[in-house]
């Protein structure tokens, strides 16, 4: 099966008593939009942000989930889980996202986009889907989705072929990192390689790997 992007997500403002943003505010709730969407360094058009803080920078500008993954906790949780319910901007599919590589290029539509790091699951997304064990399972699972940052501006649409152009030689990839970040400290010395990662993660493993020798 060839890649392809199956839906384009955006969020809308949302206050809850679960959200991290300020206020309870969450963009975590998206939906498949109609058309085209514009993507750049800044983010997805169309799109809210709820909490600055730790979603929306430029390594962070878009956010990946396969709907393969999907399919598997859709069977696990005894439910249907759409597209745009792990607050995912881009539901691709044919693209086995968490083998992906760290610095892996793909292009969508007339963007490119940067897979920079694996996503962290939080308590507003707990909340979200009422799984109060959530982080845990979502965690041990090992299934995290990508952030991406976008080198080139572009628009994006349901439908797109994803094309891998270009793979770092270092091979470390998203599951990999996922992994040592959370719980298999042992391969974070591997992570040093990918100097496609953002710094403020390169540098926390820096510290981590040192403090354990």
């Amino acid at each position: 099966m060839s890649a392809r992007l199956v839906s384009v997500n955006l969020g809308t403002r949302r206050i809850t008593t679960y959200a991290d943003g300020p206020g309870g505010q969450t963009g975590i709730d998206k939906v498949p939009a109609g058309g085209r969407v514009r993507v750049s360094a800044a983010g997805v058009e169309g799109d809210y942000i709820g909490n600055r803080r730790v979603h929306g920078d430029a390594d962070k500008a878009a956010y990946a989930y396969a709907r393969e993954d999907a399919a598997w906790w859709s069977a696990e949780l005894g439910r249907q889980i759409g597209p745009g319910r792990f607050g995912e901007n881009l539901s691709t599919e044919g693209l086995d996202v968490t083998d992906a590589v760290i610095g892996e290029r793909w292009a969508i539509g007339s963007a490119e986009f940067e897979v920079a790091i694996p996503r962290t699951p939080c308590t507003t997304f707990a909340g979200f889907w009422d799984v109060p064990d959530l982080i845990k399972r979502f965690t041990d699972h090992g299934a995290p989705g990508a952030y991406l940052r976008v080198v080139r501006d572009g628009d994006v649409g349901v439908g797109d072929p994803i094309t891998v152009v270009a793979r770092p030689v270092h091979g470390v990839t998203l599951g990999e990192t996922f992994r040592a970040l959370n719980n298999e400290p042992e391969l974070l010395p591997r992570l040093l390689a990918a100097t496609e990662l953002p710094g403020s993660v390169l540098a926390r493993v820096r510290r981590r790997v040192a403090a354990a020798r």
